[in-house]
């Protein structure tokens, strides 16, 4: 049997595996858990009921966070142009055309977001072996294939994040930091859930989320009632 730490042990003595928290509930306890020596990222996870097999099962959006992520966002920008000077005043990390796409295409990826114009997909499209599978593809439907690079890049490096179902029916996303303070998470975590559940797609019947938890990158999970936690960002 694998050897506990005291840390892990001490979060097992304020956690109840066996409860269900409301969301208020448990953002608050993960405030109490001890902390590790870096600000470790808090992430939610929501299971629903969808079969991503299906086209018309698919759960993908994007949502800004009040709170930001409490990380700086690396943003590259595949443009050409006058978009390039665009991208490079509204503060994108990175900006290039084909020769950025050559560049990932010899194993460069130091970079959270790619955002790219219409016009220079025919490009990018290349890239959607390596980019697909890292979700970092640009796409309309998350508005990164924009001509608006501007908007695009501020509110990226400002807290949107993109959520996705992977192939079991999950998203996983980060919602912000330890060092967040209680209200700041719960802020976070409400906005999340209420852009997962007004993606909710038309061909799902019955409980839509089937379970949701919350736990830091090297903590305990502390599981969250859906239907309270629905309830709580309704009266909120």
């Amino acid at each position: 049997m694998a050897k506990r730490s005291k840390r892990y042990l001490a979060m097992l003595e304020k956690v109840d595996k066996t409860k269900l928290y409301g969301l208020r509930e448990a953002v608050e306890l993960l405030k109490e858990l001890p902390p590790a020596k870096f600000d470790e990222t808090v992430e939610m996870h929501i299971r629903l009921n969808v079969d991503p097999r299906h086209a018309d099962q698919q759960v993908r959006g994007t949502v800004s966070l009040p709170h930001g992520t409490g990380q700086e966002k690396r943003v590259l920008v595949i443009a050409s142009g006058e978009k390039v000077k665009e991208a490079e005043e509204a503060g994108a990390d990175f900006v290039g055309g084909e020769d950025i796409v050559q560049k990932i295409e010899g194993g460069w990826l130091d970079f959270d977001a790619v955002i790219a114009t219409p016009d220079m997909m025919r490009v990018v499209g290349r890239l959607g072996r390596i980019l697909g599978p890292r979700g970092l593809m640009p796409s309309a439907k998350t508005g990164t294939v924009t001509f608006d690079i501007a908007d695009a890049v501020k509110e990226i490096k400002a807290g949107r994040i993109e959520f996705r179902v992977d192939r079991y029916g999950i998203i996983h996303a980060g919602i912000g930091k330890m060092s967040f303070s209680a209200d700041m998470l719960f802020d976070n975590a409400k906005v999340l859930l209420r852009a997962v559940l007004r993606a909710r797609p038309a061909a799902v019947k019955g409980q839509y989320v089937r379970s949701l938890a919350m736990a830091p990158t090297m903590g305990v999970g502390i599981k969250i009632d859906p239907a309270r936690a629905q309830k709580e960002i309704v009266e909120e």
